[in-house]
């Protein structure tokens, strides 16, 4: 059976490129973040490591987090295997990337939400779709007003729509947009040859810190807060139970709206 974080090591050890490997949907559930912590932790001692890559296999980076984690007794489980990803990201500062074909859905767009520079190619779709299921997004609550402003940020978290791979180039959240996802590794590629590989790991960690003080500490405070008011309040409401269960049982929810 394959791994389900597929990791390469490139550039003589410069960069670990990590792979979500469950397509076609590569749904983060507690295996797959379990995989994925496993192999950022063993990023840890890496000292000559400057810069950590997150891509999906097949043709879509990830649907998002499991639905059926999501269910009221298993969201503080999920919650908080999942939030502790962000936390080992924060903590390595290590320059992080993540490469985007297709679906970038959810817990998949939050993780990319994470790194320090998005690219995509013109198949991508990213979205927030977590309203849509009567639920919300906390780590991304928190990280698309910082990328993106409160404006756009409230258009994706409120609306669940997704935007293209163009629109998150136009919007300033993208990095590079390419034309498919052989030109999306090539062009990263260069990228990396061209900005990151020059440079001195350790002073790229202290410039990640330094350049991400704010947005770090902002994430250390506040990530408990929604995830406490995801356990504690909306998962005592009746829509996010009927809007989770609903999914799960393939039909429309009906709101009661409480």
């Amino acid at each position: 059976m394959p791994d389900l974080v597929a990791v390469e090591t490139l550039y003589d050890g410069q960069v670990r490129r990590l792979t979500l490997n469950a397509p076609k949907a590569n749904v983060l559930d507690a295996e797959m973040m379990s995989a994925l912590q496993a192999a950022l932790d063993a990023c840890r001692n890496e000292a000559g490591l400057k810069m950590i890559q997150i891509t999906g296999a097949g043709n879509h980076f990830s649907f998002g987090a499991s639905v059926a984690e999501h269910t009221k007794e298993n969201a503080p489980a999920m919650l908080s295997q999942f939030h502790a990803l962000f936390y080992t990201m924060a903590e390595l500062a290590i320059p992080t990337a993540a490469l985007v074909s297709g679906q970038c859905l959810g817990g998949g767009l939050e993780v990319a939400l994470m790194c320090n520079f998005i690219f995509v190619d013109k198949s991508a779709r990213l979205g927030q779709p977590e309203i849509i299921l009567g639920v919300f997004a906390p780590p991304a609550s928190l990280l698309l007003p910082l990328k993106l402003g409160q404006a756009r940020a409230d258009d994706l978290l409120l609306t669940g729509r997704s935007i293209t791979g163009e629109d998150a180039k136009a919007f300033g959240l993208a990095a590079e947009v390419y034309e498919d996802r052989e030109a999306l590794l090539a062009g990263v590629d260069e990228w990396t040859r061209k900005h990151v590989l020059p440079k001195s790991a350790s002073s790229l960690r202290f410039a990640v810190k330094a350049a991400r003080m704010q947005f770090y500490e902002g994430l250390r405070e506040k990530l408990g807060a929604l995830e406490r008011m995801y356990v504690s309040d909306l998962m005592e409401t009746a829509d996010a139970n009927e809007g989770i269960q609903a999914f799960l049982e393939k039909r429309k929810p009906e709101w009661v709206n409480t």
